[in-house]
């Protein structure tokens, strides 16, 4: 039996990650400090024989008893309201969680795939973006801090690959929804749907024009199984393609949870990109990959969470 480490395990990723490397046969070892992350995530794993959890901060270094196959670095803060309340932690997150992370592949000889985001792209004057962009961002505003500590994650993780001559795969994740979303995450999904559930007003930043593409997130977990079993040793964008702009996702939500509430406008944070769709030729073509789940689908089925969620 194969074995896995999923720093981040539970998070909104990492825990859909966790089931997934289960489901495929691998014994999952989750690591989290639970800084955003949250048991109730995992709850229905523990006790399994092949799942075990550490409540660990991997920006500290750690040891793993025994063989390791995998390692899969997705901790980190990841929504913006997240990373502008803990910007030391996320750099240090990046930097040095990424460091112990990669130190524990090269030690166990284990694969070691790297959770990055579009975010590295900054405020693209490239549309759609291809892994070959090399981004435009400002290093020293308050979403810098993300964006940089992902930069530079991206950067250890290739020089470990050519200086050790470690596995390193590179997922660079695109707008992701579903459930699981913490209902004050910060994002556009789990801040408009809560609004519209509630008939509050429905908050757009700026006049609504800036684009986002939105992914499923069992889409994307496939894709990221896909590339971790891949030879791909470069960036490869895994996201959905399908454009719209933040007014037009707000009107959908609206209509999709059927609420009368009204859509209201703030001004636009700082930084914040205009747009924001990948380019998946590659995950077309080195992973066979491309989304199958329809807006309408992956809406129905995080709506209904978000329901039960503020129910509870």
């Amino acid at each position: 039996m194969k074995r896995a480490v999923i720093t981040g395990g539970a998070g909104f990723l990492g825990s859909h990650l966790c089931e997934r490397l289960l489901a495929e046969g691998y014994e999952v070892l989750c690591v989290d400090n639970l800084l955003t992350g949250r048991t109730e995530n995992i709850q229905h794993l523990l006790g399994r024989a092949d799942f075990q959890f550490l409540q660990h901060d991997v920006s500290r270094p750690f040891e793993v008893d025994g063989p390791v196959d995998a390692v899969l670095h997705f901790a980190s803060p990841a929504s913006p309201i997240d990373y502008l309340e803990l910007p030391i932690q996320t750099l240090k997150v990046g930097s040095l969680g990424t460091h112990n992370a990669l130190g524990l592949a090269k030690a166990k000889r284990a694969r070691f795939l790297l959770a990055s985001t579009s975010e590295v792209y900054g405020d693209p004057k490239e549309h759609p973006q291809k892994e070959t962009y090399w981004g435009n961002v400002n290093p020293i505003g308050p979403r810098g801090v993300y964006d940089e500590a992902k930069r530079f994650a991206e950067a250890m993780a290739m020089a470990y690959h050519r200086t050790h001559g470690l596995e390193v795969r590179i997922v660079r994740i695109f707008n992701t929804y579903g459930p699981r979303m913490r209902v004050r995450d910060g994002r556009v999904v789990p801040a408009f749907i809560p609004q519209a559930l509630a008939g509050e007003p429905i908050t757009v930043f700026g006049e609504g024009k800036q684009t986002r593409s939105f992914c499923f997130v069992s889409d994307l977990v496939e894709g990221i199984w896909r590339l971790l079993n891949s030879e791909a040793t470069t960036p490869v964008n895994i996201g959905n393609p399908h454009e719209m702009t933040i007014l037009e996702f707000a009107e959908t939500i609206r209509a999709a949870v059927g609420s009368a509430s009204p859509i209201v406008f703030k001004p636009l944070p700082v930084d914040d990109p205009q747009t924001r769709q990948p380019d998946i030729t590659l995950a077309r073509t080195l992973l066979g990959w491309e989304p199958k789940v329809s807006l309408k689908e992956g809406l129905e089925s995080t709506i209904r969470y978000f329901r039960e969620a503020l129910a509870r």
